[in-house]
């Protein structure tokens, strides 16, 4: 839910339609285990083609503390992707002209600032201008605690709005929670049983649905962290999502999902063409998903220590989704094999290492650097037998030696390389090099 949006690779090499025998099943699968091996990633990966399921991948537990393993069944927090399917939802209630895109909110949100200006396409494309709930200070101070709908909304219209409708674009998961509200206000039931009827149960999906209080017992995956270990995540309460990040799924049924979306079974054409129509780089409930010159359509998500991607290709009619419970290494990096895999690229194995400097050599880094390129410091503590940085305003992260000078912490793609004699670092992260230097 809370997970940013980001691009793949983009380059003008071209390629031949793919066929699912040259899918590399071995090298993905070798690919996986090297992963789980080394403490890198958690979760499952599921690929079809033509409605048809050509790969599917599962690595890690759903639970670390019993040592439950993951299956193919799995279910795991799926963050924003459910804006996808609440999308959906809504443009079924337009097809049954229970509402329209133009419609504005006044009637159902009366103390939302510039409620009388905000449409329901406003919402749907973050073009709202409502302030992002989760962008409060104070938000992972209440948000495993149950919230009623009036208190949801009285959270949204106190935090007020950043900028006019339609002047601009910012995600906001305000815009889904409110959508969530109408939905359930036209159809007069939950919104968990406007998705088993309208998308779940015509669709096939045997593992999707609404979630709640995570249940093993039923098959659902806890989230964690990797901090020299697996460290649990705290959950949620799925009623302060709803439909910006409270369903549960597993990527197989994320593939389903996609080939119903775009095989026209879920809604019209007129409706996907809008759904899949960018301002700004916002669709309604779908985002563009570059590979190459390959594109897809989908969505990504992120919630307490899950995170997931989709995506649809409907030139080639290729579905693809992944959701991880723990990952130790940037989720785009995983896609982007993933990507390589099905479109007949080299899917590159890491070579995990191992680097031990001495304690005593840490010293030589700890300490404050800042750069006159970003407007953040960092700062380098020494931790036992490793090193700890923290930028400003920021959680803290353990850094990963990889050899002398050299640290990387891979969840979020960033190399730190120090020099310790001229008291300086470089940071490359993104594509980006910046420049720092200690106080």
């Amino acid at each position: 839910m809370i997970a940013k949006i980001y691009s793949l690779i983009i380059t003008v090499l071209a390629f031949n339609t793919v066929h699912s025998q040259n899918l590399d099943k071995e090298k993905l699968d070798a690919y996986f285990q090297a992963l789980e091996t080394n403490n890198r990633f958690m979760g499952s990966a599921a690929i079809s083609q033509n409605g048809q399921l050509i790969y599917s991948k599962t690595v890690g537990y759903a639970d670390v503390e019993t040592q439950k393993k993951a299956n193919s069944n799995t279910k795991y927090r799926i963050g924003s992707i459910s804006k996808t399917f609440t999308a959906v939802l809504v443009f079924k209630a337009i097809e049954e002209n229970k509402i329209t895109l133009t419609q504005t909110i006044e009637k159902y949100f009366p103390t939302i600032k510039n409620a009388g200006k905000i449409t329901v396409a406003q919402l749907l494309n973050h073009r709202s201008g409502i302030h992002n709930f989760t962008n409060a200070p104070d938000y992972e101070k209440w948000n495993t605690i149950k919230k009623s709908e009036q208190e949801m909304i009285d959270l949204i219209a106190k935090a007020g709005s950043d900028f006019e409708p339609d002047s601009k674009a910012a995600y906001s998961n305000s815009n889904y929670v409110l959508l969530s509200f109408i939905l359930e206000k036209l159809y007069k039931k939950p919104l968990g049983t406007l998705l088993n009827e309208h998308i779940i149960k015509p669709v096939g999906l045997k593992n999707t649905a609404m979630g709640g209080k995570i249940a093993l017992a039923e098959n659902q995956s806890y989230s964690y962290k990797y901090q020299d270990k697996w460290v649990k995540q705290s959950e949620t309460d799925m009623s302060i999502p709803m439909g910006a990040g409270a369903v549960i799924s597993t990527p197989e049924d994320l593939t389903k999902f996609a080939d119903a979306l775009f095989g026209g079974k879920l809604v019209s054409e007129k409706s996907l063409t809008q759904m899949k129509t960018l301002k700004e780089n916002f669709g309604m409930g779908l985002f563009l998903i570059p590979f190459y010159d390959k594109m897809s359509f989908g969505h990504t998500g992120g919630i307490d220590g899950f995170q997931s991607v989709f995506g649809y290709f409907p030139e080639q009619k290729i579905a693809f989704a992944l959701v991880t419970n723990g990952s130790a290494i940037i989720l785009n990096s995983i896609t982007i094999n993933v990507l390589n895999a099905i479109f007949g690229k080299p899917v590159e194995i890491p070579d995990f290492k191992v680097y031990n400097p001495a304690p005593a050599d840490l010293d030589q880094y700890v300490g404050t650097y800042a750069s006159n390129q970003i407007p953040i410091k960092i700062t380098i503590t020494k931790s036992g037998t490793s090193l700890t940085a923290q930028a400003t305003s920021q959680p803290s992260f353990t850094l990963e030696a990889t050899d002398k000078h050299k640290f990387k912490f891979d969840a979020a793609g960033l190399v730190m390389e120090f020099n310790p004699t001229e008291k300086k670092m470089i940071l490359r992260q993104g594509g980006g090099v910046f420049d720092f230097r200690k106080e």
